[in-house]
């Protein structure tokens, strides 16, 4: 499990932004409010679709807690503007879904059988040692839910876990103390697991998602580094219960799935929507959502990693928005800072030594309105830095920064300013006494 990121409080706009267009967009990594204003909380999230509506459930962060606060319920028409309802599954003291308990990952499937929707989920002490699964029934798609109980699957442990229906439906989970990956059916009402159908032995994957593309299943998961990052991997079968392929990157294994964990794969035409959480473990309720189109065009699924994009679900298909790049190099550099030379910096340059006295000066166009503007960075450190952020001379924001994964690792981190139409001077990590993360190059969209 991971970390996102934070942007205090001047700059927490919208992450949906509707450009010049009206257009609406997906912005991985920034702040994302619901249609009142409020920060989504929906983490681990499971999406179900019924009719044109998506719904999307999650575990609400905002106590800034591992511990079960409520598994939250959002929807919407497009991805991308969300409304809260109530909330799905609540606390109950004295069961393993109580507020001393841990609730993680929901997911839902829609029962035809019994016209029901059924909620799956990894059900644990504060310890996770209980290491199960949790279940909770409901008759909408919002609930509320009721709990029905929490075991182990088979008697086996169950962590990390999703839920996929290709006519039949099917739990994946961790198992075996994290060590062994399983794919069990589910039986026809969905309340319980008849069979285990593929095993894993090994592989020590966590929080699984299954898309199927042309008669081939694809499995995303991550594997096991706690709340930090680490390479997603996607294998392949053309049968659940396998062989499956040896793993492969979804995304270059440096960037560490651009920090984030998998958490839902959401098919779009051919290709489909990787649904990721970057993890703050000291600050779980400011954990960001990483949602990345995923492309298959190549034989393999692939991360594109772009900074503003939309969906035509109508089409099934995404558009990725295209700004104007300032290197910062070419900016106007303050007090200590110092031009740093490295293969993973665009242009073989960057701008580092910034805070503690040292800053830089860009100066972009602008259109006379709030744009979104990403931060490429290099932080390796293994902890998160910030920066101050002025436009043309205003009052600063401060703009947080995760771990890169090392010094010449670059990550894309989003903000939105208030640009004038025309020339505006944008200054980074003045007046802060901390050191900032090394800056590559801003692109303004």
């Amino acid at each position: 499990m991971f970390s996102k990121l934070l942007v205090c409080s001047a700059l927490a706009a919208l992450a949906t932004l509707l450009g010049a267009n009206g257009q609406s967009v997906i912005v991985p990594g920034a702040p994302w409010k619901d249609t009142s204003g409020n920060p989504i909380q929906a983490h681990g999230a499971g999406i179900l679709k019924v009719g044109s509506t998506f719904y999307w459930f999650g575990e609400d962060k905002s106590h800034n807690s591992a511990l079960f606060k409520a598994v939250s319920c959002y929807s919407s028409t497009d991805l991308v503007n969300w409304s809260r309802h109530n909330d799905a599954l609540s606390p109950i003291a004295g069961t393993m879904i109580s507020t001393s308990n841990v609730v993680e990952r929901p997911k839902v499937l829609f029962n035809s059988k019994n016209s029901e929707y059924v909620m799956w989920f990894h059900s644990d002490s504060s310890s996770y040692g209980a290491a199960m699964v949790g279940l909770a029934t409901a008759t909408t798609p919002c609930g509320p839910y009721t709990y029905k109980g929490s075991w182990k699957p088979l008697g086996a442990d169950s962590r990390d876990e999703g839920l996929f229906q290709d006519g039949t439906a099917y739990l994946l989970y961790a198992s075996d103390n994290n060590q062994n990956f399983k794919i069990s059916q589910l039986d026809t009402n969905y309340y319980n697991v008849t069979s285990v159908v593929s095993q894993l032995n090994g592989a020590t994957l966590e929080a699984p998602g299954i898309v199927k593309r042309n008669g081939v299943y694809w499995l995303i998961a991550s594997h096991t580094s706690g709340w930090d990052p680490n390479p997603n991997k996607a294998f392949h079968a053309t049968s659940l219960s396998g062989p499956w392929s040896s793993q492969a990157d979804i995304a270059p294994e440096s960037v560490r799935t651009y920090y984030s964990q998998n958490a839902y794969d959401l098919p779009l035409g051919s290709n489909a929507i990787y649904m990721g959480d970057r993890w703050r473990s000291n600050l779980l309720g400011s954990s960001q959502y990483i949602w990345y189109p995923l492309e298959f065009s190549s034989g393999m699924p692939q991360i594109v990693p772009a900074d503003v994009w939309s969906v035509n679900l109508a089409a099934g298909t995404y558009s990725v928005a295209t700004g104007t790049t300032y290197e910062a190099e070419n900016g106007q550099m303050g007090g200590s800072s110092r031009l740093l030379s490295g293969t993973g910096f665009s242009g073989g340059k960057a701008v580092g030594y910034l805070g503690n006295g040292g800053t830089v000066t860009i100066t972009v166009q602008g259109r006379g309105t709030a744009q979104w503007v990403s931060l490429y960075i290099a932080n390796g450190d293994s902890t998160w830095r910030n920066t101050t952020i002025s436009v043309n001379g205003g009052s600063s924001i401060v703009l947080d920064q995760p771990s890169t994964g090392g010094g010449n690792v670059v990550l894309s981190i989003p903000v939105q300013l208030n640009l004038r139409s025309g020339s505006n001077a944008i200054t980074f990590s003045a007046g802060q006494s901390n050191y900032a993360a090394d800056l590559d190059k801003i692109i303004v969209y």
